[in-house]
Protein backbone atom coordinates (compact mmCIF):
# COMPACT_ATOMS: atom_id res chain seq x y z
CA UNK A 1 0.00 0.00 0.00
CA UNK A 2 1.70 3.40 -0.73
CA UNK A 3 -0.18 7.06 0.04
CA UNK A 4 0.56 10.32 -1.06
CA UNK A 5 2.16 13.16 1.56
CA UNK A 6 -1.73 14.45 1.74
CA UNK A 7 -3.36 10.96 2.19
CA UNK A 8 -0.79 10.05 4.62
CA UNK A 9 -1.60 13.13 6.50
CA UNK A 10 -5.26 12.43 6.28
CA UNK A 11 -4.88 9.11 7.71
CA UNK A 12 -2.71 10.15 10.75
CA UNK A 13 -5.18 13.26 11.38
CA UNK A 14 -2.77 15.84 10.76
CA UNK A 15 -1.69 18.33 8.72
CA UNK A 16 0.41 18.46 5.28
CA UNK A 17 2.65 21.26 6.74
CA UNK A 18 3.27 18.75 10.26
CA UNK A 19 4.50 15.89 8.21
CA UNK A 20 6.83 17.88 5.99
CA UNK A 21 8.15 19.44 9.66
CA UNK A 22 8.90 16.20 11.01
CA UNK A 23 11.03 15.31 7.44
CA UNK A 24 12.78 18.42 8.25
CA UNK A 25 13.53 18.02 11.44
CA UNK A 26 14.66 14.34 11.19
CA UNK A 27 11.60 12.83 13.02
CA UNK A 28 10.27 10.98 9.58
CA UNK A 29 12.50 8.98 7.09
CA UNK A 30 12.11 10.37 3.43
CA UNK A 31 10.06 7.79 1.35
CA UNK A 32 10.81 6.41 -2.13
CA UNK A 33 9.45 7.94 -5.13
CA UNK A 34 7.50 7.06 -7.91
CA UNK A 35 8.39 7.67 -11.44
CA UNK A 36 6.59 10.99 -11.78
CA UNK A 37 8.51 11.75 -8.80
CA UNK A 38 5.68 11.90 -6.03
CA UNK A 39 6.50 10.63 -2.63
CA UNK A 40 4.72 7.22 -2.00
CA UNK A 41 4.31 6.53 1.85
CA UNK A 42 4.14 3.13 3.47
CA UNK A 43 2.71 1.46 6.36
CA UNK A 44 5.75 1.99 9.07
CA UNK A 45 5.49 5.66 7.80
CA UNK A 46 1.93 6.01 8.80
CA UNK A 47 2.71 4.09 12.18
CA UNK A 48 5.49 6.35 12.88
CA UNK A 49 3.31 9.97 12.06
CA UNK A 50 0.46 8.31 14.55
CA UNK A 51 2.96 7.93 17.16
CA UNK A 52 4.59 11.32 16.91
CA UNK A 53 0.78 13.00 16.80
CA UNK A 54 0.12 10.65 19.54
CA UNK A 55 3.20 12.15 22.00
CA UNK A 56 2.49 15.62 20.94
CA UNK A 57 -1.08 15.55 21.83
CA UNK A 58 0.19 13.83 25.69
CA UNK A 59 2.24 17.28 25.34
CA UNK A 60 5.73 16.03 24.32
CA UNK A 61 7.93 18.31 22.24
CA UNK A 62 9.38 17.39 19.14
CA UNK A 63 12.82 17.53 20.36
CA UNK A 64 11.75 15.15 23.74
CA UNK A 65 10.44 12.59 21.07
CA UNK A 66 13.81 12.92 19.00
CA UNK A 67 15.31 11.88 21.95
CA UNK A 68 13.17 8.54 22.46
CA UNK A 69 14.32 7.07 19.19
CA UNK A 70 11.88 4.82 16.74
CA UNK A 71 11.77 1.64 19.04
CA UNK A 72 10.83 2.29 22.58
CA UNK A 73 7.00 1.59 22.59
CA UNK A 74 7.03 2.78 26.10
CA UNK A 75 9.33 5.48 26.79
CA UNK A 76 9.09 4.59 30.87
CA UNK A 77 11.57 7.50 31.99
CA UNK A 78 10.13 9.93 29.88
CA UNK A 79 6.71 9.60 30.58
CA UNK A 80 7.52 10.20 34.32
CA UNK A 81 9.58 13.22 33.70
CA UNK A 82 6.27 14.70 31.16
CA UNK A 83 3.95 13.83 34.15
CA UNK A 84 6.55 16.05 36.83
CA UNK A 85 6.20 18.55 34.05
CA UNK A 86 2.52 18.75 33.40
CA UNK A 87 1.91 18.69 37.49
CA UNK A 88 4.03 21.49 37.47
CA UNK A 89 2.09 23.08 34.77
CA UNK A 90 -0.98 22.16 36.79
CA UNK A 91 -0.01 24.20 39.86
CA UNK A 92 1.11 27.09 37.74
CA UNK A 93 -1.73 27.54 36.37
CA UNK A 94 -4.18 26.89 39.34
CA UNK A 95 -1.93 29.89 40.81
CA UNK A 96 -2.63 32.04 37.63
CA UNK A 97 -6.56 31.42 37.95
CA UNK A 98 -6.42 32.07 41.66
CA UNK A 99 -4.78 35.50 40.71
CA UNK A 100 -7.22 36.21 37.49
CA UNK A 101 -10.06 35.59 40.09
CA UNK A 102 -9.01 38.05 42.12
CA UNK A 103 -7.87 40.62 40.20
CA UNK A 104 -11.94 40.22 38.40
CA UNK A 105 -13.23 40.14 41.79
CA UNK A 106 -11.64 43.02 43.35
CA UNK A 107 -10.65 44.96 40.33
CA UNK A 108 -7.28 45.20 41.09
CA UNK A 109 -3.84 46.29 38.54
CA UNK A 110 -2.40 43.53 36.71
CA UNK A 111 1.11 44.49 36.74
CA UNK A 112 1.10 43.97 40.93
CA UNK A 113 1.69 41.34 42.52
CA UNK A 114 -1.49 39.75 43.81
CA UNK A 115 -0.70 40.23 47.45
CA UNK A 116 0.42 43.76 46.88
CA UNK A 117 -2.47 45.04 44.00
CA UNK A 118 -5.14 45.09 46.56
CA UNK A 119 -3.45 47.34 48.81
CA UNK A 120 -2.93 49.97 45.88
CA UNK A 121 -5.82 49.77 44.78
CA UNK A 122 -7.52 50.84 48.24
CA UNK A 123 -4.99 53.54 48.17
CA UNK A 124 -6.36 55.29 45.19
CA UNK A 125 -2.94 56.00 44.00
CA UNK A 126 -2.41 58.54 41.21
CA UNK A 127 -1.05 56.42 37.66
CA UNK A 128 2.23 57.77 38.50
CA UNK A 129 2.57 57.01 42.25
CA UNK A 130 1.15 53.29 40.75
CA UNK A 131 4.15 53.27 38.21
CA UNK A 132 6.57 53.68 41.09
CA UNK A 133 5.03 50.84 42.59
CA UNK A 134 5.23 48.70 39.96
CA UNK A 135 8.80 49.29 40.00
CA UNK A 136 9.50 49.11 43.80
CA UNK A 137 7.91 45.57 43.33
CA UNK A 138 10.77 44.63 41.35
CA UNK A 139 13.79 45.95 43.30
CA UNK A 140 12.45 45.36 47.16
CA UNK A 141 11.92 42.55 49.14
CA UNK A 142 9.12 41.15 51.04
CA UNK A 143 9.56 42.55 54.42
CA UNK A 144 10.10 45.93 52.62
CA UNK A 145 6.94 45.55 50.32
CA UNK A 146 5.15 43.91 53.02
CA UNK A 147 5.47 47.41 55.17
CA UNK A 148 4.62 49.36 52.39
CA UNK A 149 2.06 47.27 51.83
CA UNK A 150 0.44 47.34 55.67
CA UNK A 151 1.18 51.81 55.16
CA UNK A 152 -1.29 51.45 52.13
CA UNK A 153 -4.32 49.69 53.53
CA UNK A 154 -4.39 52.43 56.10
CA UNK A 155 -3.48 55.67 53.93
CA UNK A 156 -4.88 58.71 55.56
CA UNK A 157 -6.30 61.09 53.10
CA UNK A 158 -3.32 63.58 52.04
CA UNK A 159 -4.22 66.88 52.06
CA UNK A 160 -1.31 68.06 49.81
CA UNK A 161 -1.70 65.21 46.87
CA UNK A 162 -3.34 67.48 44.70
CA UNK A 163 -0.72 70.57 44.99
CA UNK A 164 2.66 67.57 44.72
CA UNK A 165 0.44 66.13 41.59
CA UNK A 166 -0.22 69.20 39.42
CA UNK A 167 2.84 71.42 40.67
CA UNK A 168 4.20 72.31 37.61
CA UNK A 169 7.68 71.64 36.13
CA UNK A 170 8.73 75.51 36.39
CA UNK A 171 7.74 76.06 39.89
CA UNK A 172 9.47 78.76 41.71
CA UNK A 173 11.79 78.06 44.84
CA UNK A 174 9.19 79.34 47.53
CA UNK A 175 7.00 77.42 45.87
CA UNK A 176 8.60 73.92 45.99
CA UNK A 177 9.66 74.86 49.83
CA UNK A 178 6.12 75.77 50.83
CA UNK A 179 5.04 72.42 49.44
CA UNK A 180 7.39 70.08 50.97
CA UNK A 181 6.79 72.04 54.58
CA UNK A 182 3.34 71.82 53.88
CA UNK A 183 4.10 67.72 53.48
CA UNK A 184 6.21 67.11 56.80
CA UNK A 185 3.27 66.72 59.39
CA UNK A 186 1.61 64.40 57.07
CA UNK A 187 4.94 62.33 56.13
CA UNK A 188 5.93 62.30 59.90
CA UNK A 189 2.52 60.64 60.79
CA UNK A 190 2.58 57.95 58.82
CA UNK A 191 6.11 57.03 59.58
CA UNK A 192 5.13 57.31 63.18
CA UNK A 193 2.03 55.22 62.01
CA UNK A 194 4.24 52.71 60.35
CA UNK A 195 7.95 52.74 61.76
CA UNK A 196 8.66 49.82 59.81
CA UNK A 197 8.75 51.82 56.53
CA UNK A 198 12.30 53.66 58.27
CA UNK A 199 13.44 50.54 59.93
CA UNK A 200 13.10 48.03 56.76
CA UNK A 201 13.74 49.89 53.96
CA UNK A 202 15.71 48.09 51.49
CA UNK A 203 17.42 45.98 54.05
CA UNK A 204 16.13 42.70 52.55
CA UNK A 205 16.38 43.93 48.68
CA UNK A 206 17.05 40.73 46.67
CA UNK A 207 20.00 42.81 44.68
CA UNK A 208 21.04 44.82 47.78
CA UNK A 209 20.39 48.34 49.24
CA UNK A 210 22.73 50.22 46.58
CA UNK A 211 20.72 48.87 43.60
CA UNK A 212 17.60 49.35 45.18
CA UNK A 213 18.20 52.80 45.96
CA UNK A 214 19.67 53.73 42.56
CA UNK A 215 16.77 52.04 40.78
CA UNK A 216 14.13 53.77 43.09
CA UNK A 217 15.93 57.33 42.28
CA UNK A 218 16.13 56.59 38.92
CA UNK A 219 11.81 55.36 38.64
CA UNK A 220 11.55 58.66 40.62
CA UNK A 221 13.29 60.89 37.99
CA UNK A 222 11.67 59.51 35.16
CA UNK A 223 8.21 59.52 36.68
CA UNK A 224 8.02 63.41 38.11
CA UNK A 225 8.54 66.15 37.02
CA UNK A 226 11.92 68.46 37.91
CA UNK A 227 10.09 70.31 40.56
CA UNK A 228 8.51 67.37 42.15
CA UNK A 229 11.99 65.25 42.27
CA UNK A 230 12.95 69.21 44.51
CA UNK A 231 10.26 68.85 46.50
CA UNK A 232 10.87 65.26 47.75
CA UNK A 233 14.49 66.28 48.02
CA UNK A 234 13.21 69.06 50.46
CA UNK A 235 10.83 66.64 52.53
CA UNK A 236 13.82 64.59 52.91
CA UNK A 237 16.23 67.12 54.46
CA UNK A 238 13.19 68.16 56.48
CA UNK A 239 12.18 64.87 57.86
CA UNK A 240 15.59 64.30 58.79
CA UNK A 241 15.84 67.08 61.08
CA UNK A 242 14.73 67.25 64.49
CA UNK A 243 10.89 68.25 64.36
CA UNK A 244 10.30 71.83 65.77
CA UNK A 245 8.22 70.56 68.48
CA UNK A 246 11.47 68.67 70.08
CA UNK A 247 13.90 71.83 70.09
CA UNK A 248 14.78 73.90 72.86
Amino acid sequence: MAWSTREIAELAGTSLRAVRHYHEVGLLAEPERRSNGYKQYGVAHLVRVLRIKRLTDLGFSLAQIAAMGDADDHPEEALRTLDSELAETIERLQRIRAELGTIMRDGTPTDLPSDFAPATAQAELSETDRSLMVVMTRVLGPQSLQAYADMLQDLPPDPNADAFENLPEDADEQTRQDLAERMVPYVRDLHAAHPSLEQQMHDDAPRGASFASRTMGAAMRDLYNPAQVDVMARLGMLLREEPAGDRE
